[in-house]
């Protein structure tokens, strides 16, 4: 049977900023717009809130008590976690940018900021990152679509991998014709494919070396 996917929740943008009038600030506005929001005062405080696959977009300030903007985007960047990020910081000299851009950053906005600017950039990360965030739902759910196959089926599929007719893969394996196409026809239910090229395209792209 295919995995049912669960619509992935909508992107959150994450406010981190020590000062809290421009945390409230920036809720606001990104709440007017009717996006989802939550602030943190400090880069603690997000890291403890983090859960893998959260989806949404970063607005850090620079520096902050403790662990400073950079420090986080650079942790993210290091544990392969897909949110982009707006620096946002009122002490913007060129070095510190420098450094924020080449660690990722999507966009680097000098205190005090144009409000539309802001979200501006926002609007624009959460678009480009979420055809990021479907490649990857696309790859999960292949997986569990993978994993759902019984052995026999694993089989069938990894001769039709490798471009074999169900004629050969019946001797192959010692099966029937029908038995194969029986197999191959379950295998497509599964992982949701309508065609062969389909079905192949979809193991290439998720099983290393496929």
């Amino acid at each position: 049977m295919l995995t049912k996917i669960n619509p992935p929740p909508r992107p959150t943008v994450f406010v981190v900023d020590d000062n809290v009038a421009v945390r409230d600030a920036i809720r606001w506005l990104v709440e007017q717009v009717g996006l989802p929001v939550k602030a943190y005062a400090n880069a603690s405080e997000f890291l403890a809130a983090y859960r893998p696959g959260m989806r949404g977009c970063l607005v850090l300030d620079i520096r902050m008590p403790g662990m400073s903007g950079i420090e986080l985007q650079e942790r993210l960047a290091r544990a392969g976690v897909h949110l982009p990020v707006i620096i946002v910081t009122g002490h913007g000299d060129i070095p510190i940018a420098v450094r924020a851009m080449k660690a990722g950053a999507f966009e680097f906005l000098q205190k005090p900021f144009n409000d539309q600017a802001l979200l501006d950039a926002i609007q624009a990360a959460l678009e480009k990152f979420g055809q990021v965030w479907e490649r990857e739902d696309r790859t999960s759910a292949t997986s569990r679509n993978l994993a759902s196959l019984t052995p026999r089926e694993r089989e069938v599929l990894e001769q039709l991998r490798h471009g074999k007719l169900n004629k050969a893969i019946a001797g192959d394996l010692g099966l029937s014709v029908r038995t194969v196409e029986g197999h191959r026809a379950k295998i497509m239910e599964k992982m949701g494919a309508r065609t062969l090229g389909q079905l192949i395209e979809m193991i290439v792209k998720t099983v290393p070396g496929g």
